[in-house]
């Protein structure tokens, strides 16, 4: 949806009461004006798409804890690892207003410690995980990985037209992901052996459909 800079007149206290609310929804002045009139009017915004989104995502996904949003671009979910420390693994939703070609967004995953075994263990599972899909999921071809110091990047690369069926298949990818990476640690005292586990179960998922 194409937008374009107006000016309008407006009264001091009223955007003293826009300023305030924006602020409290993480959100930008002219974005709350907007999304104000779109709902008025009966219009469909990028922003209230993507608010639908998470708000399914929410739903759908109560095994995790959900984060208060920081943006209204972003959802942020945390899942605890039963592994000594107890880390926490959070995975962060960000979605484009606008598709940017096939992306319509980004999954973040990132482990915060300074554990050194145990970032390089989930590095490990990170190349294993990317390695998996590249064979197993033929759908994922063109999807764009970065991996850096505790963290994986991936790519969000279907525009579905619903924002149920978005979210859902969003929902049902982190819910995988973490089912892999607890059975992962779990079995960490024999990376090898776990890996081979892993694959096989993965291969024999036969997922059509993914983000």
């Amino acid at each position: 949806m194409k937008k374009s800079i107006y000016s309008l007149v407006l009264s001091d206290n009223v955007v003293a009461e826009i300023d305030r609310m924006a602020y409290q929804l993480h959100t930008s002045r002219s974005n709350l004006i907007n999304q104000i009139l779109a709902e008025h009017l009966s219009c469909v915004t990028p922003e209230m798409r993507m608010q639908a989104v998470f708000s399914h995502m929410e739903q759908v996904m109560q095994q995790f804890r959900i984060l208060e949003q920081t943006s209204d671009r972003m959802l942020s979910l945390q899942s605890q690892l039963d592994y000594k420390y107890k880390p926490t693994v959070q995975y962060f939703v960000k979605l484009y207003p606008m598709p940017e070609g096939e992306k319509v967004g980004v999954l973040r995953v990132v482990l915060r410690t300074q554990n050194l075994n145990l970032i390089q263990n989930l590095e490990r599972f990170f190349r294993l995980w990317v390695h998996w899909e590249e064979e197993y999921i033929p759908c994922t071809a063109g999807t764009v990985y970065e991996l850096s110091t505790g963290k994986l990047e991936r790519s969000i690369r279907n525009p579905c037209e619903k924002e149920t069926e978005l979210a859902e298949l969003i929902g049902e990818y982190v819910t995988r992901f973490d089912k892999y990476l607890k059975a992962w640690f779990a079995g960490s005292s024999d990376p090898v052996d776990t890996a081979e586990k892993l694959e096989n179960a993965f291969s024999k998922e036969h997922i059509t459909k993914t983000i």
